[in-house]
């Protein structure tokens, strides 16, 4: 494990719960839970300290991280937007307003961007076939619907996402969409191939704030651990901060600990000699 310079030399704070992303940091590019990560959570919660989710993923897609980690703590879906109880409850949701939603969509309507819209539990395309599609299948584990325009269903809309293999152009739409939609929604990228827009509270910072609530745990005993920028809100929030060995400098730069990527079980590394103080 590698360590920041940031606070590094000074003792960690107690934790009493950690707050995992999920694509990129918990689960394997290939979308699976390594055995090593399975058993570094059950270590975490022998030894006393609580374990939750927070992802950019619908809320039927934390199904696989909740079943697969046996979490019954709440969790967080759509940026932090929605927090869910263990058995599927959503316990609080901040959407969209229509208005601003059909805005998002003829915003990000350009070539070489394929326009997702979540709503209801439901995935909703224009084109079934886009080279993402297959992507996201195995990650939320369920398919989208098509319909003929998005527009016509932007309503009670939890995130938009703007899906492309051009990188950079995705970007630059964080940066330039971040201005436009000021006040009105968020546009942070989640991988750097989805461009996610939600509303103004669905962020990880008010997401994690939310979920230590529901818990009762103050947030300088929160932990959090996370892969890219839509992180960044959360590990301003949280009592540390752990950024995984694949991210953005920008992420690394602004956890006090990097660990290993999450195709090397970096989180089981980040509970074991972290958390745990094992060797």
């Amino acid at each position: 494990m590698t360590r920041t310079t940031m606070d590094a030399d000074r003792a960690l704070p107690a934790i009493d719960l950690l707050i995992s992303d999920v694509d990129g940091t918990l689960v394997r590019t290939d979308k699976s839970l390594s055995e090593a990560t399975r058993q570094a959570v059950d270590r975490l919660r022998r030894a006393g300290i609580r374990f939750s989710i927070i992802s950019a993923r619908p809320t039927r897609g934390l199904r696989l991280p909740v079943d697969g980690l046996q979490i019954t703590e709440p969790a967080a879906a759509f940026n932090g937007g929605t927090i869910v109880a263990a058995d599927g409850t959503i316990l609080r949701a901040s959407r969209l307003a229509d208005a601003t939603a059909r805005t998002v969509l003829e915003r990000l309507r350009r070539p070489g961007i394929d326009l997702w819209l979540f709503a209801d539990d439901r995935w909703l395309v224009e084109d079934p076939d886009g080279p993402l599609v297959p992507r996201e299948v195995r990650a939320v584990g369920f398919d989208p619907e098509r319909v003929e325009n998005l527009a016509d269903h932007a309503v009670r809309v939890d995130k938009i996402v703007a899906a492309s293999n051009d990188h950079a152009l995705l970007a630059a739409l964080e940066q330039e969409e971040g201005g436009a939609l000021a006040g009105e929604a968020r546009a942070l990228r989640s991988q750097p191939y989805y461009l996610d827009v939600t509303a103004p509270k669905a962020d990880k910072g008010e997401g994690v704030a939310a979920l230590a609530e529901a818990m009762g745990v103050p947030l300088e005993r929160v932990a959090v651990i996370g892969d890219a920028p839509n992180d960044l809100p959360m590990f301003a929030r949280a009592g540390l901060a752990i950024a995984m060995g694949q991210a953005p400098d920008e992420v690394k730069a602004a956890a006090r600990f990097v660990t290993a990527g999450n195709d090397s079980d970096g989180v089981a590394q980040a509970v074991d000699r972290l958390l745990l103080g094992r060797p």
